[in-house]
């Protein structure tokens, strides 16, 4: 009698095995099993079992897992650099190929700071959003871009120098920065120097100072920088604004913000020939081959509209 052939798992078809190997490399950015099926809007067995699959398949034993932790063989961090090009060769050419020239569609993922994604940036969005109809975007109000790859994210509009050097970084503008109190705060003898400032209760953006402030004279270019104790310190632009109204301290923050609160005279500029530094807005995305189309409209329309917001800010009587 025969013995029974030995029995072997199919081999995945080539459909199969490119989601496995999508959920090999969302696993690895994700940084583990339970954030991948997350964001794969499934089950972590299921991840799992997807990459028991890859690593049967291919013979190759690509991570090292135990109970707490998780890490890439040597073999699978080769394989996750060299996959991770390949699928986004893949995923470009197959939004290049199904779409018209120009004519983007899809879901764009953006993460924009609090206060400018509620007002100043609107405008820009709209704008993108009646060029391209067949594009919906998911705007999501935070002020640290965070890790894209793992948050879907497809890019960013960010305050500050960049530093992350996996990064495009796209500068759109310069936002110009003024330094504000309320009246009631400075008393019967208002501040003559900046030196003079340091004497007031402060409050701290801490995103961009926190226990130093640096003042820039417009005329001259004339830098002074002195300590502050803050009161209350922050990671919100509008909190500030509202803090600083409140008469709680004075602060340094981006101009357009204070101007209805410097118009109705809730707020002053002790020394308005002295300004905050001005902060670069750029538009940030991790790089890749290619791009989607979405994205590539998105970076144009962004371009062509955001400067002229800022340029007109920094016109304007005291940068506001």
């Amino acid at each position: 009698m025969a013995k029974p052939l030995p029995h072997h798992p199919p081999s995945p078809s080539p459909a199969d095995r490119l989601e496995l190997w999508q959920t090999f490399v969302r696993i690895v950015e994700a940084g583990n099993l339970t954030a991948a099926a997350r964001h794969l809007r499934t089950t972590q067995p299921t991840v799992s079992r997807r990459l028991q699959q890859l690593e049967a398949a291919t013979g190759v034993h690509l991570v090292q897992r135990t109970t707490h932790s998780f890490r890439l063989t040597r073999e699978g961090e080769a394989c996750y650099e060299r996959v991770k090009r390949l699928l986004a060769d893949w995923e470009g050419f197959e939004t290049e190929l199904s779409l018209p020239a120009g004519d983007p569609e899809g879901t764009l993922r953006v993460v924009v700071p609090h206060a400018f994604g509620q007002e100043v940036l609107v405008g820009p969005l709209a704008t993108f959003l009646e060029r391209h109809a067949r594009v919906a975007v998911e705007w999501i109000l935070h002020d640290e871009p965070g890790h894209f790859i793992a948050a879907g994210i497809d890019c960013a509009l960010q305050v500050g120098e960049v530093q992350d050097p996996n990064l495009v970084a796209i500068r759109l503008a310069q936002v110009p920065r003024i330094a504000v109190a309320a009246p009631a705060l400075l008393g019967a003898a208002p501040p003559r120097t900046p030196e003079d400032l340091a004497a007031l209760p402060w409050l701290a953006l801490r995103t961009y100072y926190h226990r130093e402030v640096a003042l820039v004279h417009a005329a001259t270019g004339e830098t002074r920088t002195f300590r502050i104790q803050p009161r209350l310190s922050t990671d919100n632009l509008v909190a500030l604004r509202a803090a600083a109204s409140a008469g709680l301290g004075a602060c340094v923050g981006s101009a357009w913000i204070f101007a209805e609160d410097l118009a109705r005279g809730r707020l002053v500029q002790p020394l308005p020939a002295w300004r905050g530094t001005p902060l670069p807005l750029s538009l940030v995305y991790p790089y890749a081959p290619s791009y989607p189309t979405r994205l590539r409209r998105f970076v144009e329309t962004m371009r062509d509209q955001v400067p002229a917001l800022f340029e007109a800010m920094n016109a304007a009587p005291g940068g506001a």
